[in-house]
């Protein structure tokens, strides 16, 4: 999504990760469920009556899609007040959309389902993008916002970065035991990415004091960020934690990580991990080390938690170099997550 950054000299534009919350569509109930937890959402944020209107036939053609069209489809929702707007995430696995230009012209609709098809989400979302391939499934990213606040408002200026990212806790857990944070200040940012040991509350206590060390100090020196963590998570489970800076002036990624938070920068030319240390922070950790990446124009650096599986092919990301990053991280979670844990997947575009 676009984000806007604060200029260089001025405060970074701090976001800690937001939690969605998963409503598989196996069952037609859960269309009106995921309806009234976005109607909650909105409510929580204060819209109006149109913009609620809106989300909630977003929400309810997503949902009714893949409720009837779609193998193993799922919602995927997400309030995040520090930008105004609800995030609704659709992902399934298959049939896939054949004719997907067809698919999206208004009025167009297999089901009768409210909305006329996907046509109508693009048109009401302020935000859209969507990735389908047969017989892998599709994937559909769209975005709400409180329109009345931004009609009359400048014309957001173009961002050398783009973040998109999901984080979701395990099946039948209340909070998550992964975290995530990013500070944004002109051509740079600063990325955090915590996976606490285990699920559930502890492991969000282990990553959540990570988190608050991170947002302390963003742009820290990382070596220091990292030791500061070791001491505070000591009197917790511990975590698998990963700092990176970003660059886009100096087309590098510098980053340095303890445990088995998975970092990759992903081009149309090439695919390179970041080499992480092995331990644990706030349990047994050596002198962190920094490593630095090339960040090609238009690469994509993706750092998840390991609810998702390490060894995927870059392939299907690299079809993707152009596309919303929430969306990438969609397909990597649809086709690589493990249900055993939490997962988290953050993606930094570079877009210059």
């Amino acid at each position: 999504m676009e984000v806007a950054a604060a200029a260089t000299g001025n405060s970074p534009r701090l976001l800690m990760g937001w939690t969605h919350t998963a409503f598989p569509m196996g069952d037609a109930s859960r269309v009106g469920e995921a309806r009234r937890f976005a109607a909650h959402a909105s409510a929580e944020l204060g819209w109006d009556d149109t913009d609620s209107g809106r989300l909630s036939i977003v929400v309810t053609e997503l949902a009714n899609n893949l409720h009837l069209h779609a193998h193993e489809g799922q919602l995927l929702i997400a309030a995040v007040p520090a930008l105004g707007l609800v995030e609704v995430i659709a992902i399934d696995h298959g049939p896939g959309i054949n004719d997907l230009p067809l698919s999206m012209r208004d009025g167009y609709s297999t089901g009768g389902t409210q909305g006329a098809g996907l046509g109508a989400v693009k048109r009401l979302a302020d935000d859209f993008d969507i990735h389908s391939s047969v017989p892998q499934g599709t994937a559909c990213v769209a975005r709400v916002r409180q329109r009345k606040e931004t009609a009359d408002g400048p014309a957001a200026a173009p961002q050398s970065l783009r973040v998109g990212a999901i984080r979701l806790p395990l099946a039948g857990e209340s909070v998550c035991g992964d975290a995530w944070a990013i500070a944004l200040d002109g051509p740079r940012a600063a990325l955090f990415v915590a996976d606490g040991l285990g699920h559930g509350s502890e492991a969000a206590k282990a990553s959540g004091a990570a988190a608050q060390v991170f947002l302390d100090a963003p742009f820290g020196g990382l070596r220091e960020q990292l030791e500061h963590m070791h001491v505070e998570l000591q009197t917790t489970r511990g975590a698998a934690v990963c700092c990176l800076r970003v660059d886009t002036g100096a087309a590098t990624v510098v980053s340095s990580g303890v445990g088995n938070v998975v970092a990759r920068v992903v081009s149309g030319l090439s695919d390179r991990s970041i080499v992480t240390q092995h331990g644990t922070v706030g349990m047994t950790m050596r002198r962190p080390q920094e490593t630095t990446t090339d960040l090609p124009p238009y690469a994509l650096l993706i750092v998840h938690s390991d609810g998702v599986e390490t060894r995927w092919q870059s392939s299907t990301i690299q079809r993707l170099l152009g596309s919303d990053p929430t969306l990438v991280a969609a397909v990597l979670l649809r086709d690589h997550h493990r249900a055993r844990d939490d997962a988290t997947v953050v993606v930094v575009q570079n877009t210059q």
